[in-house]
């Protein structure tokens, strides 16, 4: 067992508070935006064996097998698969996809040709890795997620008595889903960007009178998104694209899978966060950044669907899992109390704990212990044997599926 020692990422849609509060620590009136927890090389944890603090990946890349186990090699390679995250939403992240495994590979090989440094600000792919997601709320958690069927989305558009918006209207309402998605979305990313901000500007003031004069409209909650997001990105297309998606606020312990071509935004709140290993992003607005809209085009999935909360189903020994449809992630949680039952995790995989509320005690089979506070986290190589958990808090697992 490692006690870890990781990085906050000061993207300047974080919150101020949010993470400080969960690590104990005064805010610095910066913004901090994502707590990394893993071994991707942009921001790896670091852990400390007696001879000094080291990057988990380097760790992990002198004896992948110890430390992940063989049979996890075996089907996900030498690394560690996932990078679990606290995500501190403080105004809207931009509207984004992700590439499945083979765009990622294909996109990452032809700019690494193309001689793209991987640093660059107009780079689209940072690694060979798809980007699939879970998002488990920790406070109310509030984004967009997913493209509304066409027809829903007209009456949406219509109720906001917007004329620069009615040919997308007609293209949603005449079309088949799918070309009207995609047509709509390409329309909007290709118009001219001074003419875009005029028909942002009178949205934005549209969605402020709808809301004022029907705050029980159904469409109540998403227009209140959607104007968050203009408030945040005056005259961004991202704003006329954020009213293609669905909206969704979740409760705390609810959670979102968005798999590979999947648009979503998130809006703002808290959350514990896993994603296969890798840092490839394709925005389409809400963003001062660059935007590839022909890549994001060939990416998003043009098809219509409600967002699937995912919601905890009770496993063994007290765990509660998020199930999710692949096997690079697996996210879980267990509730401790004092006077409560000892729990127990398998050590067949390499895994990480990370404390949220409380106080919870680990204890390996050899009887060494390590206390994680609040805040705190750690990191178990695949020991094949198994950790004991006890204490008085709440406390996620990522590992693999195998």
């Amino acid at each position: 067992m490692d006690r870890l020692a990781n990085t906050v990422r000061p993207y300047a849609w974080g919150s101020t508070t949010a993470i400080p509060a969960l690590l104990g620590e005064q805010p610095t009136g910066e913004p901090q935006a994502e707590l990394w927890l893993g071994a991707h090389p942009g921001a790896p944890s670091r852990l400390d064996r007696g001879a000094g603090p080291r990057p988990l990946d380097q760790v992990i890349a002198e004896d992948p097998a110890a430390e992940l186990g063989a049979d996890a090699v075996e089907r996900f390679g030498p690394t560690l698969p996932f990078l679990l995250k606290v995500l501190a939403a403080g105004i809207p992240l931009s509207l984004q996809v992700h590439p499945d495994l083979a765009q990622a590979r294909a996109g990452f090989a032809a700019e690494e040709a193309a001689g793209v440094p991987v640093e660059a600000g107009h780079r689209n792919y940072k690694d060979a890795n798809h980007k699939p997601e879970l998002i488990c709320a920790l406070d109310e958690f509030e984004g967009l997620c997913g493209f509304r069927d066409p027809l829903a989305t007209a009456d949406l558009m219509a109720a906001l008595g917007v004329p620069a918006l009615d040919p997308l209207i007609a293209l949603l309402r005449t079309e088949p889903a799918d070309r009207a998605l995609r047509e709509t979305l390409a329309a909007v990313l290709g118009s001219d960007r001074a003419s875009v901000a005029v028909t942002v500007k009178e949205v934005a003031d549209a969605l402020d009178r709808a809301l004022a004069a029907a705050p029980d409209s159904p469409y109540a909650p998403a227009w209140a998104g959607y104007a968050y997001a203009a408030e945040h990105f005056p005259g961004d297309p991202g704003v006329l694209a954020a009213l293609l998606l669905n909206h969704f606020r979740l409760k705390p312990g609810e959670a979102l899978y968005q798999g590979a071509g999947i648009p979503h935004a998130y809006l703002r709140g808290t959350g514990v966060e896993i994603l296969a290993n890798s840092d490839n992003v394709l925005r389409s607005g809400l963003t001062p950044k660059h935007v590839d809209v022909p890549e994001l085009l060939r990416v998003v999935l043009f098809e219509a669907g409600d967002p699937d909360v995912v919601r905890p189903v009770e496993g063994a020994d007290g765990e509660e899992l998020y199930p999710v449809p692949i096997d690079d992630f697996r996210l879980s949680r267990f509730t401790l109390t004092a006077d409560g039952p000892q729990r127990r995790v398998d050590g067949r995989a390499a895994q990480i704990l990370l404390c949220t509320e409380g106080e919870v005690e680990l204890t390996d089979t050899a009887g060494e212990t390590l206390t994680l506070s609040q805040g705190q986290s750690a990191y178990l190589p695949a020991t094949g044997t198994a950790t004991t958990l006890a204490g008085s808090g709440v406390l996620f697992r990522a590992t693999v599926t195998l």
